[in-house]
């Protein structure tokens, strides 16, 4: 896979200054607001790890796509130009595609049911599969549930989405949900989608609170409706390149400082998700809490793809038989 020219230009600079004899630097890029619960949970995983490692590694964190999308990011990653991200399971699943039932409707039946599982060995069994695409995941951040917001319409029931354009990720899985419930699936960078909404190119999008609130599409889109129809978590990834080349010491710090940021970001989150939803409630954003039992109907047809696939359906009956603690 090529990047493009000038984030390649701009590696080709950083290289230069990765590490020295006594330090090791952690180049990590993503696509959020700084003030986004993951961003802080980076901030201290660079700070906790810099003082586990005694200040032998160091990370340099680039947020809001300064360094690309997160497709580009990744693609900088499995060839060894960037070191760490965060990623959706909607991006990953471009890359390792079994991540791709982490993206399904209504897979999950609550906050507590899908940590079960992304924390347990299904979790980790996906994680580990993403190393046969030169990427190690290390954990799954809480990236909340994604619901619809849009600019002329509550969507309150599957057929409000008919004749709808509604901004999805690069995800075969995102598409095929928004085909399900009637919509019109369009694929749009982060980056852009602000201006798209704007201008008419798509009549609205699906996304969690914060991300709702913090990239100001409530300026644009004045109807959000919870209808919650995918918990998909973001992905702390690094890639094997990197990976390989830390001591064991330095694996042990990496992954305590990561267990340390996912633990923090995960308790952000709650209070970031409340307050984003007042915010916007405030700046005069209709919230609509529509009956999900249409939309669960409508998602059904997503499971029946995956009859052909043993592994995977396996896997999809197991989180669903999941027994609660």
């Amino acid at each position: 896979m090529r990047a493009p020219a000038a984030i390649v230009f701009t590696f080709v600079l950083l290289l230069g200054c990765k590490g020295t004899d006594s330090v090791k630097y952690i180049r990590l890029a993503h696509g959020l607001d700084i003030n986004h619960s993951v961003h802080k949970a980076m901030v201290k995983m660079g700070r906790d790890l810099a003082k586990l490692s005694k200040g032998s590694l160091q990370i340099e964190i680039y947020p809001n796509q300064q360094l690309g999308t997160e497709r580009e990011i990744l693609e900088l990653i499995q060839i060894g130009s960037l070191d760490m991200t965060k990623v959706s399971v909607a991006t990953l699943e471009n890359f390792a595609p079994k991540t791709r039932i982490l993206g399904l409707p209504y897979l999950f039946e609550d906050r507590q049911h899908a940590f079960q599982v992304l924390d347990g060995p299904i979790g980790q069994k996906l994680l580990d599969d993403s190393q046969k695409y030169w990427l190690k995941g290390l954990g799954f951040y809480d990236a909340g549930s994604r619901s619809f917001y849009s600019k002329e319409r509550p969507i309150g029931h599957p057929d409000d989405l008919e004749g709808l354009k509604i901004r999805v990720m690069e995800s075969v899985t995102a598409m095929d949900m928004v085909r399900s419930f009637g919509g019109s699936p369009t694929p749009i960078s982060w980056g852009e989608l602000y201006t798209s909404l704007q201008q008419g190119v798509v009549d609205g999008a699906e996304n969690n609170p914060p991300s709702f609130y913090l990239s100001r599409h409530y300026e644009v889109c004045k109807y959000y409706s919870l209808n919650e129809h995918t918990f998909s978590p973001d992905v702390l990834i690094t890639g094997t390149h990197f990976w390989n080349h830390l001591s064991e010491q330095e694996k042990t710090w990496l992954e305590e400082a990561v267990g340390r940021s996912i633990a923090y970001q995960r308790a952000l989150w709650a209070k970031a998700e409340a307050e984003a939803l007042q915010e916007v409630q405030n700046a005069g954003v209709k919230i609509v809490r529509p009956d999900k039992k249409p939309f669960v109907k409508r998602a059904e047809t997503m499971y029946e793809q995956y009859r052909d696939d043993k592994e995977l359906y396996g896997i999809i009956h197991q989180i669903q038989k999941m027994e609660k603690p």
